[in-house]
């Protein structure tokens, strides 16, 4: 039991996993909750690079736990579009890598499905092809496709659900906001079941206050990302760990909560300047 509970899954990140004890623990909900170009989504980015390249290498210690399948869910996003994205934002060598060991979900058509947006903006086919699609979907709920998807994930997988801002921000104020908090905590649970480990990016100020408080309610973790004025003029990424199940208590006995942040096309995501939070 006790080396079980030592087991982490590396985020890749090499800047952050040796101060998380070699990385997050397995079965973790981690909100990535970050202001526009903060690092939220570079962060994400930068640990399913690595993680892929680690995978590929088999080249980790016995207490570190990789993933047995990188999952990658898109909303409103196309498989190609994030794939080039990441290639030209750092290795455009690591395109082929990254093709063949992410496994991708787009569920792009069923989101913009329940749009005024033109079937022929993010369809392929036809326009018949297209029309039968769409009428097939039409009776489709985006949350019950999404529990479908991560359901068929196998176990020990990292999913990356891309992302609550394409969901919450049009629940808010029906019925449908309990069904997404429910479906939320129901994540959670078979998370730790299945000791899968799911980063869920969201942007913050598009929610009240108390909306992302709901959410992060129902997580295990919560990193934020935010931009702080340094003087000058000049602007510096920062994280902090708000709440971390688990791991928190040890990242406070060493006064590593808060962190300065560079994003680099050779590495991605790195932690830099630890900053003490007193």
């Amino acid at each position: 039991m006790r080396d079980r509970l030592r087991l982490r899954m590396p985020t890749g990140i090499t800047s952050l996993d040796p101060l998380l004890d070699g990385g997050v623990p397995p079965g973790s909900a981690v909100l990535l909750l970050g202001e526009h170009g903060a690092g939220n989504v570079e962060f994400v980015q930068t640990s399913i690079m690595h993680l892929a390249i680690l995978k590929r290498s088999g080249n980790a210690s016995e207490h570190l736990l990789l993933p047995d399948r990188i999952v990658y869910v898109t909303l409103t996003r196309m498989r190609e579009d994030i794939l080039r994205e990441m290639a030209l934002s750092f290795n455009p060598d690591l395109y082929i890598q990254l093709k063949e060991e992410i496994v991708f979900y787009d569920l792009s058509e069923l989101y913009f499905d329940a749009s005024i947006v033109p079937p022929d903006w993010y369809g392929e086919g036809s326009t018949i092809e297209r029309l039968q699609k769409k009428q097939r979907r039409e009776s489709g709920d985006i949350l019950a496709e999404l529990a479908r998807v991560l359901g068929g994930c196998p176990d020990n997988s990292l999913i990356v659900m891309d992302s609550l801002t394409g969901i919450a921000p049009s629940l808010t104020g029906s019925p449908r906001w309990h069904a997404f908090i429910a479906f939320l905590r129901g994540l959670q649970q078979v998370a730790k079941r299945r000791n899968i480990t799911i980063y869920l990016p969201l942007t913050s100020g598009i929610l009240d206050r108390s909306r992302e408080l709901e959410i992060a309610d129902c997580v295990d973790a919560t990193l934020l990302f935010h931009w702080e004025e340094t003087g000058a003029q000049r602007r510096q990424r920062v994280m902090h760990f708000e709440r971390f199940r688990g791991v928190m208590p040890r990242l406070e006995d060493k006064d590593l909560v808060k962190f300065a942040v560079k994003i680099s096309a050779a590495e991605g995501f790195e932690v830099r300047n630890i900053r003490v939070v007193v």
